[in-house]
């Protein structure tokens, strides 16, 4: 719901600035530089697509939840105007999130009990993304982005000893990379541009590792998703 929230938002102030009469147009040599660069601020929510594998008569996991959670990006903005419409942008970003992972079993004795997990990650993103713009309109302008990015999980638990079978745990691989699309508005104000924008970012590879567990062996592949809401800041 959120997310919808935030897309009719997105379109009403597209809408809005339709109707606006015209009026003195700020940084109106922005488009004039071939390079610019800023940076962004943002917030998130982590997810997973979890794909069991097919469910076997002996099977003790009855269900498994993802939780999802809320957390914060930091990132610079690289710019490059390549048309008068189309921008190729790179986006270093330190992301923080977190997903919460719940299993429900049975044992041999009929009881249900249930089993918990935290997966924090810090990933450190590259995105590359072509940003096409509509034509400005006043001191406003909608966009549409694409692109692809590769991360790295500095919170990676890859190399942990998953051997307690007590205290097992989701290992999930250390690099990954994912598809992202978006939308995004435009204002010109009059010492820098500001832009707000909404993403989504889907994992292109299976990310969890298979090790045997009783955690991992019902799960054919877990594939990371995120939503993302950022202020982006450049001058």
């Amino acid at each position: 719901m959120k997310k919808i929230q935030i897309l009719l938002l997105l379109s009403f102030l597209y809408i809005h600035a339709l109707a606006q009469k015209p009026k003195v147009m700020n940084l109106q040599r922005f488009d004039v530089k071939t390079v610019h660069f800023g940076f962004s601020l943002g917030l998130n929510s982590a997810s997973f697509a979890v794909h069991r594998r097919p469910i076997q008569q002996q099977d003790s996991l009855l269900t498994l939840d993802v939780i999802n959670q809320s957390g914060f990006n930091l990132g610079i903005v690289t710019d490059l105007h390549i048309h008068e419409y189309l921008n190729l942008r790179f986006l270093p970003t330190l992301v923080f999130g977190q997903r919460n992972m719940e299993f429900k079993f049975r044992d041999e004795r009929g009881d249900i009990y249930l089993q918990e997990r935290a997966i924090e990650s810090t990933y450190l993103d590259f995105p590359i993304l072509l940003k096409y713009r509509s034509k400005r309109l006043n001191n406003f302008a909608a966009y549409f982005i694409a692109g692809w990015k590769a991360s790295i999980d500095l919170a990676s638990n890859e190399n942990v000893n998953n051997s307690d079978i007590a205290e097992s745990i989701i290992k999930l691989k250390r690099n990954t990379s994912s598809a992202e699309v978006g939308i995004g508005t435009d204002f010109f104000l009059p010492y820098f541009k500001f832009a707000i924008e909404a993403k989504m970012s889907y994992g292109l590879q299976d990310v969890l590792i298979h090790d045997n567990t009783e955690l991992s062996n019902p799960i054919e592949k877990i594939v990371p998703k995120m939503f993302i809401v950022s202020l982006l800041f450049e001058g």
